[in-house]
């Protein structure tokens, strides 16, 4: 009975696998997610999250180019709950993109799996909950998605790959924010702004010096776009939310909500602490945060003052957007075919 059991449930999970329209040459990754309330403290006082096996931020999920995403979610919250993979093209599975009216959410103890593909693409995204608010409590996390081998990349390998999670943050609960909005009012200004679930100083890239390390920047806030800098360090800006750029160098990079870019950065300085910086953009008083940029032989903590940036130029912001720009030197992900040789007997219309 037991056999027939698993049999069945064998057979359920291939038809479903079927249907959602997965690739059966393309590698699989599965992923087993708990979604829980935990204290956390990223504004230094403590304050119910939502958490993803136990972590706030979630899980990284890696991947590369066509890889089919299995994540079956488990709702251990006390209302519904339902997860939105920002970037993702979902192709031929529109109903798995998480946005409330094309997927269900999950009710209170329960499960569902996700059916994912990476299809013909690369690059750097975030998953976030799209669902009563709940994203003011976490449960976002990075997603990359890596080019596959002898697929040529329009840069070297860099030494390492860091992932940045920035944005707004609120100290209220976050269904005491969902009430404020579902009276007709607007939210407040925030407390503060994260990065990678911390406030200030609360985070450290460890790097060698002389190496290059790309950096994978989201703007995972609520309602603040964000300026990003690194102290005495210039940014090579190599990806934009899968497509490649010309390589464009900046001092500072505005990002706005949802986006995400990619960039290199050389530990071409003094070996010390320098500052990673975050403020807001185009908001009446500006909020700061900082990381730590650690060199590896650093016997000499941060020092002088925070790098500024743009507080309100809305030319500045508008210029930057202006100079980037798709690199069509390299095909991101689709391998190359040389059509030269090609001859073509005869042709044939659509209609």
């Amino acid at each position: 009975m037991r056999d027939s059991r698993v049999l069945c449930s064998l057979i359920a999970l291939l038809l479903s696998l079927a249907v959602h329209g997965v690739y059966g040459d393309s590698p699989y990754r599965f992923f087993t997610w708990e979604i829980t309330y935990g204290d956390i403290y990223p504004l230094g006082v403590k304050q119910q999250g939502i958490l993803i096996n136990g972590q706030f931020p979630g899980p990284q999920i890696d991947a590369v180019t066509n890889d089919n995403l299995i994540i079956s979610v488990y709702n251990y919250l006390r209302e519904p709950f339902l997860i939105s993979w920002n970037g993702l093209q979902q192709r031929r599975n529109s109903w798995q993109d998480g946005v409330y009216g094309t997927t269900c959410p999950i009710p209170p103890g329960k499960n569902f799996t996700y059916v994912l593909q990476a299809k013909d693409q690369i690059g750097s995204y975030f998953y976030f909950p799209s669902f009563l608010f709940h994203k003011a409590a976490g449960a976002f996390g990075g997603i990359r998605i890596w080019s596959r081998p002898r697929i040529p990349v329009p840069f070297p390998p860099p030494a390492g790959d860091f992932t940045v999670l920035a944005g707004d943050w609120y100290r209220s609960n976050h269904y005491v924010l969902r009430r404020l909005l579902d009276s007709g009012h607007n939210l407040p200004f925030p407390d503060g702004l994260l990065i990678n679930g911390r406030g200030w100083n609360g985070y450290t890239f460890t790097v060698e010096p002389g190496r290059t390390y790309r950096f994978r920047i989201s703007n995972v806030g609520l309602t603040t776009s964000i300026n990003f800098r690194i102290q005495g360090h210039s940014m090579k800006l190599v990806e934009v939310e899968g497509s490649h750029t010309l390589q464009n160098t900046y001092a500072a990079l505005d990002i706005h909500l949802g986006q995400t870019y990619s960039v290199l950065v050389t530990m071409d300085q003094a070996p010390q602490d320098y500052y990673i910086v975050v403020s807001s953009r185009f908001t009446p008083r500006v909020l700061t945060t900082t990381a730590i940029l650690h060199y590896s032989n650093s016997r000499r903590g941060v020092s002088g003052p925070i790098p500024g940036g743009p507080t309100t130029e809305i030319a500045w912001s508008l210029n930057q957007a202006r100079s980037i720009r798709y690199s069509f030197t390299y095909k991101s992900y689709l391998p190359y075919y040389t059509y030269n040789s090609c001859s073509f007997s005869s042709k044939k219309y659509l209609q």
